[in-house]
């Protein structure tokens, strides 16, 4: 048996993102618009007869054990199906770390779906999605792709139709990180937050009005994050035309959302401009699918 699969794994980004409780385990609730989008890391599968797993990343700073969930992602795999097999993994980052975007838990929801599909394993989407919320609360949503309200700790998701492949984003994230733990804590703290309209937002997507989703779209987190990055790529995302300049997940990426009207030259412009400021800058739309298969042997 020797089987190989390259697929690509889309990032995303939080459209509305607010924390709704804390349970007596210690995980925090949200609710949450999650839209896939084509911005995309590349993992190279391959399992043959043997033992083991093995992971490779030309990224520095990218750990190659079983601290990576891309890894634990193949062991649970493994685990759940009790399926004997080498498996190598390599991985070609593309989704900035330490941003918000779900670049770890694409990497595992890419080899849950492949390895699931290179073993015959036979397990159903709504299995994965159990086995992947142990991994992550963004895993079950990137198992899903498209777009989502997203609730409890990650695994209620209601699938939405996504935004139209039109829409124009820019997405920007600087050297600084977040620390989620240290986040939580902050929104743990606060009193009175204001949060976001996550029921308005909801409405904005299922009338496709990009005006009003801009208006709309918020992150509660930016209420305790003061990070010098962030707020520096809202203001430049602003000040290049964006409608909104918004944070995902716990940080520390920023994405714009611009007008429909706006050409695709321009929108790389703005891309290309704000790329010579910060660590990273690209266009991007969304996309319907988290999945694409490049090559399968």
């Amino acid at each position: 048996m020797s089987r190989r699969l390259t697929l690509q794994c889309a990032a995303k980004l939080n459209l509305s993102l607010d924390v709704t409780g804390k349970r007596e385990d210690g995980y925090h609730t949200l609710e949450s618009i999650f839209q896939s989008v084509n911005v995309y890391d590349t993992i190279e599968l391959t399992a043959e007869e043997g033992d083991g797993i093995s992971l490779s990343c030309e990224t520095q700073g990218v750990p190659c054990d079983e601290r990576n969930l891309a890894w634990k992602a193949a062991q649970a795999i493994l685990d759940e199906s009790g399926k004997q097999a080498k498996i190598s993994i390599f991985l070609k980052k593309a989704i900035p770390s330490g941003a918000g975007m779900g670049g770890g838990s694409s990497d595992a929801a890419g080899v849950l779906w492949g390895l699931n599909r290179m073993l015959e394993c036979g397990f159903s989407d709504e299995k994965l999605r159990e086995i992947g919320v142990k991994l992550g609360a963004d895993v079950p949503f990137i198992l899903l792709g498209g777009m989502a309200l997203v609730e409890g700790i990650g695994e209620i998701l209601r699938p939405m139709t996504p935004l139209h492949d039109q829409v124009k984003l820019v997405i920007v994230k600087g050297t600084d990180s977040v620390s989620t733990p240290e986040a939580y804590k902050a929104i743990d703290a606060l009193e009175g937050p204001v949060h976001p309209d996550t029921a308005g937002a909801v409405w904005a997507v299922e009338t496709q009005d990009t005006g009003l989703l801009a208006e709309k779209c918020a992150n509660l987190f930016e209420a305790v994050t003061n990070c010098r990055d962030v707020n520096r790529a809202k203001r430049r995302l602003m000040d290049m035309g964006a409608m909104c300049a918004v944070m995902t997940g716990s940080g520390a990426a920023v994405f714009g959302i611009f007008p429909d009207v706006l050409p695709e030259s321009e929108l790389e412009c703005v891309a290309r401009t704000l790329r010579q400021e910060f660590a990273f800058a690209q266009a991007a739309h969304p996309t319907a699918e988290s999945f694409r298969i490049l090559e399968e042997i």
